[in-house]
């Protein structure tokens, strides 16, 4: 790997631009930032990783949106200032939820925007993996960062364990206020919030989602009662 990092050409403050392009359509995608870390991240993981220059860090593109970008082809230009990488786009490529960032085209008569594509979960996260699964991961990355300032879930653990089941007690009383209001809307948003605090508090134990698929599982078709009971109701 030394040898090809040596072939690039990076700026004054260690960064080179990189074109992402659709590997099957062909397509631009976005530019970003690569520095010498995230270069290696990308040819060591197989997924692209960037240097924010707005927040001076690392980042994975779809980290927390799940919209990741598959490496299928790392390419360099003439001048080796400038790379092309090829992927497989899952998902949206632009924050904005355009498939790409070039989604607006100029005329003489103004600006004219592409169709927003809304993607489905299972286009974004693919067979066998659930959002739950995929904020599962992010949460453990957060565990494992919690020297991160702009995470909330890194505050909850560097406040502790104790803090993460106030949350999850504050949000079960949510959802339990919620339900006795009988709005749907505010209970689906409570839910949410007790479901992924619950995450978290996974997350703390190491204990993946797969583990309480597999108790429901267990408990499935099962009666409640033990043999010889009655159902009572």
């Amino acid at each position: 790997m030394e040898h090809l990092l040596k072939e690039i050409k990076f700026d004054d403050r260690g960064l080179v631009p990189a074109i992402i392009q659709d590997v099957h359509s062909g397509e631009v995608l976005m530019v970003a930032y690569m520095n010498e870390l995230a270069l290696r991240k990308t040819l060591e993981t197989g997924y692209t990783h960037f240097w924010s220059r707005s927040r001076g860090r690392l980042w994975k593109k779809g980290e927390e949106s799940g919209h990741v970008q598959k490496v299928q082809e790392i390419r360099i230009d003439c001048d080796s200032d400038t790379i092309l990488v090829k992927v497989d786009q899952i998902g949206a490529a632009c924050h904005m939820g355009y498939r790409s960032c070039f989604f607006r085209t100029m005329s003489a008569k103004g600006w004219r925007k592409a169709e927003k594509k809304i993607f489905k979960p299972e286009e974004v996260y693919g067979e066998g993996c659930t959002i739950l699964e995929h904020i599962y991961e992010v949460i453990l990355d957060r565990r494992h960062h919690v020297e991160r300032r702009d995470s909330y879930v890194a505050s909850l653990f560097r406040e502790g364990h104790d803090a993460i089941l106030k949350k999850v007690g504050e949000e079960a009383t949510e959802v339990v206020m919620a339900c006795k209001d009988g709005k749907k809307e505010r209970i689906i948003y409570e839910m949410g919030d007790l479901f992924f605090h619950a995450l978290v508090a996974m997350g703390y134990h190491n204990i993946p989602p797969e583990e309480i698929y597999r108790e429901l599982g267990r408990r499935f078709g099962k009666s409640g009662l033990k043999k010889g009971e009655k159902d009572g109701g």
